[in-house]
C-alpha cells in the first residue's frame, strides 16, 4: 500500500495498548528534494507518537527529524538506512503510557525500534506526544498510523501481535 500525497493517513480500525509491531517501507527516490521533503512520513503507535520514515540513506549523524527519530525528542543511536527504492523493516515493541486512577501519567509511553536489524531507539520513554499527533491523551488505546506527509511512501508486510 502506498501513502499518497493528498491520500490522507492510512489508520487502523483497532486500538492498541502495548504491541510488538513489523512494518516494511520504502521510501521514492527524490534526488532534488532536501531535508523533510525527501520521502517523508511516520508510523503512528496510538496515533501520538511518531517514529520518522524519510531517506537519510548517507547521514552521517541522524538528527531528531531524521529516519528512526522519535520525532524531535530522540535521535537515532545509529543511521540504518538503506538507499530510497530499497525495502527497509521497523521492528517495534511499544509499551503504552501507564496511568494511574486519578489519571494522571504515572509513567510515559516507551518504545524500543530496530530497522533493518539494527537497534536504533532502546527502550526510550517518550516525552509526550509528538507533533502531528492526532490524540494527545495517554489514558486511551490507539491507532496505528501511517502518515501522508506529501510523499508517496509505500508500505508492506504489516503486521503487530498486541501483547496481554
Amino acid at each position: 500500500m502506498t501513502v499518497t500525497a493528498g491520500g490522507g493517513d492510512i489508520v487502523s480500525r483497532e486500538q492498541f495498548n502495548d504491541f510488538l509491531l513489523h512494518l516494511e517501507f520504502m521510501t521514492p527516490d527524490m534526488p532534488d528534494a532536501t531535508g523533510q521533503a525527501k520521502g517523508n512520513s511516520g508510523v503512528f503507535p496510538q496515533g501520538r507518537y511518531e517514529i520518522q520514515v524519510l531517506d537519510s540513506y548517507g547521514i552521517d549523524v541522524p538528527g531528531m527529524g531524521d529516519c528512526g527519530a522519535i520525532y524531535n525528542q530522540f535521535a537515532s543511536l545509529v543511521n540504518a538506512c538503506k538507499p530510497p527504492l530499497e525495502w527497509q523493516t521497523y521492528d517495534a515493541i511499544f509499551r503504552a503510557a501507564r496511568v494511574g486512577e486519578s489519571g494522571e501519567i504515572e509513567e510515559n509511553a516507551r518504545v524500543t525500534v530496530l530497522q533493518n536489524g539494527i537497534v536504533i531507539q532502546n527502550n526510550v520513554q517518550m516525552l509526550g506526544a509528538t507533533g502531528g499527533a492526532t490524540d494527545e491523551g495517554a489514558a486511551e488505546p490507539g491507532p496505528l498510523r501511517l502518515q501522508d506527509h506529501g510523499n508517496p511512501v509505500k508500505y508492506r508486510n504489516i503486521w503487530l501481535y498486541r501483547f496481554r
